[in-house]
């Protein structure tokens, strides 16, 4: 007996029927890892609500698979830039999973209108010195938001106390945090009594953390031609205004969708520089964009992601 006939019409059986589903279909639970640490500072695993709360977020992007895939696979693309700047900037590198959990990485706009890869709301965008404006919104800008988010990261280390808090601070606020501590008398996330969504923060960081550096324990194959790569392009440094970017991208023989998906920054049909300030803008390699010139760049290309040589 099989549930699946190709086609050929069998009796209706909700006996066997039940019996080759109960067969066949499997859910399973998760190990847990006895040691975990964020930022190089630990998680206590001991605590029974800290390995519960990992669970759930483990097994909402262990199961939901088709979410997790596609973070998966742009994750490889975004990765080393965010890993770059973290590095430079000295901020840890457990931190582009924050980035991570925001967007998905994927340039959305939030209902309160948090926007780009790092969730900046544009009060906060513009204190840490990226420009918005009907021609420009550097939230879209990778390298730029990253360095940004970088500077709230150490200012919110400075004031919070740790590395952990100054994630939990990326989600509820500086202010949040530190008037939670003041009235707890708890300067440890672990021990903080938070709202359900700060609660759940770094708990969703440290599972996409565990499922992107090993992939497989959590039933993750994807090969190294499956993710998605980095697009190879030039940078051109511009201080004047472009009054039509539709002209510019044609002038490097790309078009403006390919301009566009290389530099999400530029909202409009123009760049409007009045003040005469340097942007650079991406040019992808034009040959590069076609996948099957880009698929050749692949090392390895049937070895599974995060599979030791």
């Amino acid at each position: 007996f099989s549930l699946f006939y190709l086609g050929k019409e069998k009796p209706h059986n909700d006996d066997l029927y039940k019996a080759e589903y109960q067969k066949n279909y499997r859910v399973y639970g998760l190990t847990l890892p006895e040691k975990l640490n964020f930022a190089g500072e630990e998680t206590p695993m001991d605590l029974y609500y800290v390995r519960e709360s990992l669970e759930r977020e483990l097994l909402i992007n262990t199961y939901w698979q088709s979410n997790t895939i596609l973070m998966l696979k742009r994750a490889y693309r975004f990765f080393p830039t965010i890993e770059k700047i973290l590095k430079e900037q000295g901020v840890p590198d457990d931190f582009k999973y924050l980035a991570l959990i925001e967007s998905s990485f994927q340039n959305v706009t939030s209902p309160a209108g948090a926007a780009g890869f790092w969730q900046f709301m544009q009060t906060t965008g513009k204190s840490y010195g990226l420009e918005i404006s009907d021609d420009i919104d550097e939230r879209y800008n990778l390298e730029k938001a990253t360095i940004a988010a970088c500077s709230y990261l150490k200012a919110a280390k400075r004031s919070c106390g740790d590395w952990t808090l100054a994630a939990a601070a990326y989600n509820a606020g500086e202010g949040g945090i530190k008037s939670v501590i003041s009235k707890q008398q708890v300067n440890n996330y672990y021990q903080l009594n938070l709202n359900s969504e700060t609660a759940r923060y770094i708990f969703r960081i440290l599972a996409l953390k565990l499922i992107c550096e090993n992939p497989a324990d959590y039933g993750f194959y994807l090969r190294n031609k499956d993710v998605y790569t980095e697009i190879p392009s030039q940078t051109v440094v511009v201080d004047s205004t472009i009054s039509d970017l539709v002209s510019f991208a044609k002038s490097y023989n790309i078009s403006f969708r390919l301009l566009k998906e290389a530099n999400p920054w530029l909202r409009g049909y123009a760049l409007t520089n009045k003040n005469k300030k340097s942007f650079n803008i991406k040019i992808p390699d034009a040959e590069m964009v076609l996948y099957s010139n880009l698929s050749k760049k692949i090392a390895h290309p049937d070895k599974f992601i995060g599979q030791e040589d």
